[in-house]
């Protein structure tokens, strides 16, 4: 889970972090132009994905399939619902799309609608972020789990798919810039422990280093 701590760690220091201001360029569609990550994907079954509409400050149509993403998901650490995160492909300029989806109410292994959800999009290498920093903005439409993985031991995966919106615009902390997602939907996975995570290290993302939000 060393990526999600990561991410929250940038969340909490963004007002620290420098931004770029830019107009907004033409509309674009989101996928691979590097070769994937070198992990094997979203999900070994071959079938995540994470599409999204954005328009505002930046206008961009995401479309990335489970080999050119790297995903990762657990409980949120107070337990009030689950995290998701999903990384594009890392450019070779060194650019990257993040998206964090943090659903309220999400338990383990059960389906759910209309669900608050916090929402981080994080441009690597760009110093650029984009959050909700609350739950008001942003709704998960429809979600459902379905059992992935080895039924034993003290971990339970479950590929997550989900759909949903943005009532709110998404604002940029350190600027004036702001995004409308207008649709999202994704299939990711989360993972549930029955034993303590380890502490992970500074985040090396956005070069923040700050005590994590809930």
């Amino acid at each position: 889970m060393k990526i999600l701590r990561a991410v929250a760690l940038c969340v909490w220091a963004v007002s620290t972090c420098a931004a770029q201001s830019a107009p907004a360029p033409a509309t674009k569609a989101v996928a691979s132009t590097t070769p994937p990550h070198a992990k094997s994907g979203c999900l070994p079954t071959g079938n995540g994905f994470l599409r999204a509409r954005i328009r505002g400050a930046l206008n961009l149509d995401i479309n990335l399939q489970n080999a050119e993403l790297e995903c990762e998901g657990a409980a949120r650490p107070d337990g009030s619902g689950i995290r998701l995160s999903f990384a594009g492909p890392v450019h070779t300029d060194g650019r990257r799309l993040r998206m964090v989806f943090g659903v309220a109410d999400a338990a383990e292994g059960n389906g759910g609608s209309a669900l608050p959800t916090n929402l981080t999009i994080i441009f690597e290498g760009e110093k650029r972020l984009f959050a909700t920093r609350g739950e008001d903005r942003c709704t998960v439409d429809k979600l459902k789990q379905e059992r992935v993985g080895a039924l034993g031991g003290p971990t339970r995966s479950y590929r997550v798919i989900a759909r949903g919106f943005c009532i709110q615009p998404v604002p940029a902390p350190a600027t004036n810039e702001r995004i409308v997602v207008s649709s999202f939907d994704f299939a990711g996975q989360v993972t549930f422990s029955s034993t303590p995570t380890p502490a992970a290290p500074a985040p090396a993302a956005m070069n923040s280093a700050a005590n994590p939000p809930r």
